[in-house]
């Protein structure tokens, strides 16, 4: 297969696996788990050696590679409850889900009861410096995936990782709209050019 104009996004994991080690070494990986291959859980046994039967650009070597750590912090906390006291793995998902963006774009991370991942959703994009966002789709998708709990996430093009107060204030309006449904508001971020920002730790939910 040729993979030199398909978006890395609609690869699978084994042809991604491919373009980065080469097609022997991805078929040993094929059944070991990405957190795992990537060194988010433990038992991690084998090391990548670069095997590369084909020749890629670096650019697209680099987003193969993008997109399987963005695939394996999914899996982690898809299989893994977050850990709400230090959210790392939800921050480095965000920051390479939304880093890089020319135009601010809304996420919403959808959590079961055990605060596991259900699905991650980029609801609205606006411009260079802000977004529309509409509480009433947040809880239209929040009551879709049957979520308990939700984390919120944007982006700012400018690169600075601080809340505004339009920033606090639709934190707030989310919140109160949410709650009437019982689903949870755990965190915002915010992510910047080098940082993800976080409401929960600065104690402002």
């Amino acid at each position: 297969m040729s993979y030199q104009n398909i978006a890395a996004q609609s690869l699978s994991t084994p042809d991604l696996l491919t373009m980065l080690v080469g097609k022997i070494q991805a078929q040993e990986f094929s059944h070991t788990p990405l957190s795992v291959l990537f060194g988010m859980r433990a038992n991690r046994q084998t090391g990548v050696v670069c095997e590369q039967e084909a020749t890629y650009t670096p650019a697209q070597t680099i987003l193969a590679a993008k997109e399987l750590v963005m695939r394996a912090l999914s899996e982690e906390i898809t299989q893994h409850p977050i850990n709400l006291n230090a959210p790392l793995a939800v921050k480095d998902y965000l920051k390479l889900l939304l880093g890089g963006r020319h135009q601010e774009v809304f996420v919403v991370l959808f959590l079961d009861t055990q605060h596991r991942l259900i699905a991650t959703e980029e609801l609205f994009h606006g411009t260079l410096t802000q977004t529309s966002v509409y509480p009433r789709e947040v809880v239209k998708r929040a009551l879709s995936h049957n979520a308990a709990a939700v984390m919120l996430g944007h982006n700012h093009p400018s690169g600075l990782a601080e809340p505004s107060s339009a920033d606090r204030a639709l934190t707030d309006v989310l919140k109160k709209a949410l709650t009437l449904v019982d689903v949870r508001v755990l965190d915002h971020f915010i992510v910047g050019e080098e940082r993800a920002f976080s409401f929960a730790e600065r104690g402002l939910l």
